[in-house]
């Protein structure tokens, strides 16, 4: 086996230290350092047998990764994502790519132009209960597809808004959630081409929204609803049915809901509903769950990561990727503040 691919980690907070223990996890990966100037994290790159660094420039003045994973604040994503561009290190920077689409846009062209591999971590993508799904709607299995919906509904706790950024806008659970939310059902169902929507934060009362709900029109014609909020006690996210997280409680529900012509699709418990003989509402309708074996998709992409270096695979989740996926989130904020139907470009 060739060796590890040496391996940087910008931002050492929670998803930072996820990153961190999947590579120490990968005889593929090694950890080479932990970029973040806090003395948590230098504690952390000794704990994890790593070298530790402040800033990205000092780690650059010593030593050379071969890739970088920027797990830094959103508002810091493209800065740093540039500085690992211009040292021509292949990088993968957490959703969202940016907090805007200027900003976004010129990081992703900065890489083209360079030619630098840039990843963004939509990594329920890698979930192979998202990709099973995929395949199962390109089988054609459920005709043509008309609608879908996706729940993210769940109850975050007053302590989680102890953390001031978390109750100014930009932290609300449009960007940090349905953000995950619209590129899985992007990567299942095409581009979106037009969005509606409605905020409130007449719960909390903060300066960010507790609760969205929107309505995208997919190029295909495909029509889906998304409902979102931390607000309410329910069982129906992604967190609380996919099993990818082993922190979250599990529910026996389902979050997405794809519907076709011939059949229609629940998402994560993959339940394929449809007519066995005789398409109508009068005939019997039977399930069928469909199998799945489980991986961690985290895993997964840090493993995607290391090929993508090495240059065996192609990046899954490019930058433009990200790029569009914001581009939609825009739009869903933009309708909601304006309440007007808005174009995605």
């Amino acid at each position: 086996m060739s060796n590890p691919v040496r391996l940087a980690v910008l931002g050492a907070g929670l998803i930072g230290k996820q990153h961190i223990h999947h590579i120490k996890a990968d005889p593929e990966a090694d950890l080479l350092a932990i970029v973040d100037p806090s003395p948590e994290a230098k504690s952390l790159a000794l704990e994890m047998d790593a070298r530790w660094f402040p800033s990205f420039a000092d780690l650059a003045h010593q030593e050379r990764p071969e890739g970088v994973i920027v797990a830094t604040p959103n508002q810091l994503h493209v800065a740093n994502g540039l500085e690992c561009i211009a040292a021509g290190v292949p990088t993968l920077v957490e959703k969202p790519i940016a907090d805007d689409v200027e900003s976004a846009t010129m990081l992703v062209e900065t890489a083209e132009a360079a030619q630098v591999p840039l990843l963004v971590g939509h990594h329920r993508r890698y979930n192979p209960l998202i990709r099973r799904a995929k395949e199962t709607i390109e089988s054609g299995r459920l005709g043509r597809l008309l609608a879908a919906h996706s729940f993210f509904w769940l109850y975050k706790s007053d302590d989680y808004f102890e953390i001031w950024w978390r109750r100014q806008k930009g932290a609300g659970p449009v960007f940090l959630n349905l953000i995950h939310d619209v590129d899985n059902l992007r990567y299942l169902l095409g581009n979106v081409v037009s969005a509606q929507a409605y905020e409130s934060n007449a719960c909390r009362n903060h300066s960010v929204e507790d609760t969205a709900v929107a309505l995208l029109r997919f190029k295909s014609g495909v029509l889906a609803t998304i409902s979102v909020s931390d607000a309410i006690v329910a069982p129906w996210s992604w967190e609380l049915t996919s099993r990818e997280n082993p922190v979250y409680p599990r529910t026996e529900e389902s979050c997405y809901f794809i519907g076709g012509t011939h059949g229609s699709l629940t998402i994560p418990h993959l339940d394929f509903w449809s007519n066995q003989d005789q398409r109508s509402w009068w005939e019997p309708i039977h399930c069928e769950r469909l199998p799945v074996e489980l991986s961690d998709p985290l895993a997964l992409q840090i493993r995607h990561f290391c090929h993508v270096i090495r240059r065996e695979e192609q990046p899954f989740v490019t930058g433009r990727e990200g790029l569009n996926t914001l581009k939609v989130v825009i739009a869903i904020k933009e309708a909601a503040t304006t309440g007007q139907l808005v174009q995605v470009q």
